[in-house]
């Protein structure tokens, strides 16, 4: 009786998938919801401004990330414990993944307010969909860390994963990441590249890793936009080659007598990698 009580004096708070591209993918229940609660607390209010604009909805707007979380959560809370209802909206996707927020709904949960999801679309799930890699099983890693010595300490440590794995990355660092994914893993493991899915542009590509990361850096546009990429886990014949084996053992040869650049292109003709896998390889060794 006493919860029946709190959920009806309290307002709720609901965390509402917005589009990732296509304005057309937001449900009809999303725009009742974002249509008639007190207030709307997003990432961005310039982006969800736009939204509400396209669909003719007039809504209070609260500026609510990762800056100011802590200090505007509070405010949150009293407003749904003093009965108001508000919608959760990062800039895209589906709120909480990858986005802040998460500290409001667990305080919520924690004060026995409701807190109540309006799935929608979501970035991750919709690479995974056409990614052709198994998805029984998978493992999101969210962005990589941007320092290239981190970002080769995360890999290494995530080699062995069995678990198709799901990265988001930038479009000023995927060509590198790339690249430190085959030199981790392996040239010949299996990924998918998801570029600005459900827009203009879109782009879904299976290859290997050194494949994908050859074809995106030879054409600068291809760069550009927001990405998602899912690398098949490691498994007994896509194990990443250990140190000693043929590629890195011409490749450490080569280097003991030749500059980087010579050693990496003779290592590439003597065993068919990428040259660039293996000069970025070649690099590591020598630093």
């Amino acid at each position: 009786m006493q919860e029946q009580a709190c959920q009806s004096t309290s307002g709720v708070l609901y965390c509402v998938a917005t589009p990732i591209g296509n304005l057309a993918d937001i449900s009809r229940r999303a725009l009742d919801i974002l249509g008639r609660v007190a207030v709307i607390a997003a990432e961005d209010t310039r982006h969800t401004r736009r939204l509400l604009t396209h669909f003719g909805i007039s809504r209070p707007l609260l500026s609510f990330h990762e800056h100011n979380e802590v200090q505007r959560s509070p405010v949150l809370l009293a407003r749904l414990e003093a009965g108001e209802s508000i919608a959760l909206v990062s800039d895209a996707g589906t709120p909480l993944i990858s986005d802040p927020g998460f500290r409001l709904v667990r305080e919520a949960q924690c004060r026995g307010l409701s807190v109540s999801p309006i799935p929608g679309a979501c970035s991750i799930i919709a690479a995974l969909s056409v990614a052709g890699l198994p998805t029984d099983r998978f493992v999101f890693e969210g962005f990589l860390p941007a320092r290239p010595s981190a970002r080769q300490r995360c890999l290494q440590r995530l080699r062995g994963e069995p678990r198709t794995l799901v990265f988001l990355e930038s479009s000023h660092r995927i060509v590198a990441a790339l690249y430190d994914l085959a030199a981790a893993f392996g040239v010949t493991r299996k990924a998918a590249l998801a570029r600005e899915l459900t827009k203009r542009y879109e782009t879904v590509r299976l290859d290997t890793l050194t494949g994908l990361a050859d074809w995106v850096a030879a054409r600068a546009e291809r760069e550009r936009g927001e990405f998602v990429l899912v690398v098949a886990g490691a498994s007994a014949e896509l194990q990443p080659p250990a140190a000693g084996s043929a590629p890195e053992a011409t490749l450490a040869v080569l280097l003991e007598e030749l500059p980087v650049k010579q050693a990496a292109r003779l290592a590439a003709r003597l065993t068919g990698v990428s040259r660039n896998a293996l000069y970025r390889l070649a690099l590591e060794r020598r630093h």
